[in-house]
């Protein structure tokens, strides 16, 4: 999304992910019955849900999407992998919520089991093959094949396995996914969930979002490649500070950067792997909540002049920081000006898809009719706060 034409209309950036419009029901009132839905339930895609790159800040063009239908089963949490399963259940919705076509509760006693298969993409030239989750709440052990890949406990996390190993090469693999979610009867952060919510809804507490929540997919990278960028706006200097990360690099490997605004570049700079990067950001359009502009950054991994791994990303210019104002009180200011924030409490959760908005352009909807609503908001993913 090219948040510059938003500037002067009230948008924000698009760091944006997972907002709310579900209002906190009565006690006394009886629970949901039916498909309760928002407008844009309708456009959701069993087939080929949340189709957007998952990790706009470091985008690789090659990439597959394994959001849709998956098989699940809900079992005792001390069985073994079925043999059967119970249905289908579209990913990434959590199995309480409208959206996935189940809504079931999981139990403490019970473990979640989904199930799918994948063709093995071109992985020639040596290239490695990465199987991305960006969120399951809360502990998951995934297979691959019947390979054991690993365990993953925490429910807002992103974590990510080197499956090259374990594919087929050029067959269907096996995916399989166990989950075990206790929900407010053990000590990991939840949040406000609780198991009483989906059949006796009432007070401050929400329906669990348990399982897959986010994003699956597979990426394909080289076997040298980037794997990280920390990026840093630094604007009285007028430059991006810069770090990029690197999977089996070698002492002589070589980063460029290249900033463009509007399609134009800006300026490029260029370090080793894992040295500071400073690329000149003269005379800097500002990022405001009233104007989000963003440039576009390209990073290239190169060895001996070629180009051997590229990304894309986007920073902001911007300064935060603490000031007097003019009345001489100790503010935040945003570029060197206090900006009075009237921030609401947006916690997150959507009548049909809980954790998971339906599609991008419900999270959009959220945070332009926060704006005109006059307030500033405070955009976060659904956490434990």
């Amino acid at each position: 999304m090219n948040t510059r034409s938003l500037c002067g209309r009230g948008g924000l950036a698009v760091a944006v992910v997972l907002l709310a419009t579900q209002v906190a029901r009565a006690a006394d009132e009886k629970p949901l019955v039916g498909n309760l839905k928002t407008a844009w339930a309708e456009k959701v895609d069993p087939a080929h849900p949340l189709p957007e790159y998952p990790r706009p800040q470091l985008v690789r063009k090659d990439w597959v999407n394994l959001n849709g239908p998956w098989s699940y089963a809900i079992r005792p949490r001390a069985a073994e992998q079925p043999g059967g399963f119970d249905g289908t259940i579209t990913v990434p919705y959590p199995v309480e919520s409208v959206l996935s076509g189940v809504r079931k509760p999981l139990r403490p006693d019970q473990r979640l089991w989904y199930r799918r298969t994948f063709a093995t993409p071109d992985l020639a030239g040596g290239k490695r093959l990465l199987l991305h989750f960006q969120a399951v709440d809360w502990e998951a052990n995934v297979t691959l094949n019947g390979k054991p890949l690993g365990t993953h406990k925490g429910g807002y996390d992103a974590f990510s396995f080197d499956v090259t190993d374990a594919v087929k090469a050029g067959g269907e693999n096996e995916l399989v996914v166990a989950v075990w979610d206790p929900s407010d009867r053990s000590w990991q952060p939840r949040g406000k969930q609780e198991l009483n919510a989906m059949t006796n809804p009432g007070g401050i507490m929400y329906t669990p979002c348990s399982g897959i929540w986010q994003t699956v997919w597979l990426e394909p990278v080289p076997a040298t490649h980037i794997n990280g960028l920390n990026v840093t706006p630094d604007v009285p200097a007028g430059n991006l500070r810069l770090y990029v990360g690197g999977s089996d690099v070698q002492y002589a490997d070589v980063v460029e950067a290249i900033a463009t605004a509007d399609g134009k570049e800006v300026s490029r700079a260029s370090n080793k792997v894992g040295n500071l990067i400073t690329v000149p950001v003269k005379d800097a359009k500002l990022w405001s909540p009233d104007c989000p502009f963003l440039y576009d950054l390209k990073v290239s991994l190169k060895r001996g002049g070629k180009v051997i791994d590229e990304v894309s990303s986007y920073f902001g210019m911007r300064s935060i920081g603490l000031g007097k104002d003019e009345k001489g009180f100790t503010r935040i200011l945003l570029n060197g000006k206090f900006v009075f924030m009237a921030g609401p409490l947006d916690q997150g959760f959507w009548p049909d898809g809980i954790y998971t908005a339906p599609t991008d352009e419900a999270l959009r909807y959220d945070i332009e009719v926060t704006k005109k609503l006059g307030m500033l908001p405070m955009v976060m993913k659904s956490s434990p706060s």
